[in-house]
């Protein structure tokens, strides 16, 4: 069975697709069978990954909408055994209105998933920047919802909101879901605005607040422009040392030993 989880917030611009492809990785580095789940109509984990807009013949738009079979758009990663993609294309934009009078809206990616769930270990699903119907599928489709927050000055304003939108969907849609944990993105911890955002949230979150910081690192920006995460990038920089111990840190939350990693 499968662990669902959604990377979700709904402000732009904070890593939350570059956590959902490197955290994929890191995971399909540990033996793991990860998919990845581009739900944000930019499709930029699509992208990521070096599936350019013309080869994506088939997409989660086609499975959300027209009831397609999501096995049937799932592209494999060649640059990592064990790491598959389901892909978006801009039609993705167009799902929100198109499935406002389906049956069962809510829940039409958790049905798309449902086949794959021996398949792989992880699914990880990478939500669009705004709590709409498809943040909503991601949340109900879900386990654990895991946040990546960037060191600003208003992380904490946005998480709020956030947390807020977690719990009425686990009150109303899908009593399973919980918070996985917070990220803390694009660190600096040699200035103090990083050192006092990690010290909010940690003091607000405690043990939900991830021990990893994931660093500004140019590689990390570099990387997608080639089609790669950057653990195959470039394996030694800051970025993926960082990136492969934070998929270390999820693996050894979800109950995996050490050794089994």
């Amino acid at each position: 069975m499968a662990h669902t989880v959604a990377l979700a917030n709904q402000k732009g611009g904070v890593g939350k697709t570059t956590t959902a492809l490197n955290l994929g990785a890191g995971l399909a580095l540990q033996q793991k069978r990860v998919l990845v789940v581009d739900s944000d109509p930019q499709g930029n984990a699509s992208t990521g990954l070096g599936f350019q807009r013309q080869s994506r013949n088939r997409s989660l738009y086609g499975v959300l909408v027209e009831g397609k079979a999501a096995d049937s758009a799932i592209l494999s990663f060649e640059g990592q055994p064990g790491l598959d993609l389901l892909p978006a294309t801009v039609d993705l934009a167009a799902a929100e209105l198109e499935l406002v009078d389906k049956a069962q809206r809510e829940q039409r990616l958790s049905q798309a998933l449902q086949p794959l769930q021996d398949r792989y270990d992880y699914i990880l699903i990478d939500c669009p920047p705004a709590l709409g119907l498809l943040t909503l599928n991601a949340l109900v489709a879900a386990q654990k919802v895991l946040v990546p927050l960037q060191t600003e000055f208003y992380a904490l304003e946005g998480l709020s909101h956030l947390l807020r939108t977690v719990e009425r969907v686990r009150k109303t849609a899908n009593p399973q879901l919980e918070v996985e944990g917070i990220v803390l993105t694009m660190a600096d911890p040699r200035t103090r605005l990083t050192q006092q955002v990690e010290q909010d949230v940690r003091a607000h979150l405690g043990g939900r607040v991830y021990q990893t910081l994931i660093p500004r690192n140019v590689r990390i920006s570099e990387a997608p422009s080639h089609g790669l995460p950057i653990l195959d990038y470039d394996p030694q920089s800051l970025g993926a040392l960082a990136y492969r111990a934070l998929s270390q840190e999820f693996l050894h939350r979800n109950g995996v030993p050490h050794g089994q990693q």
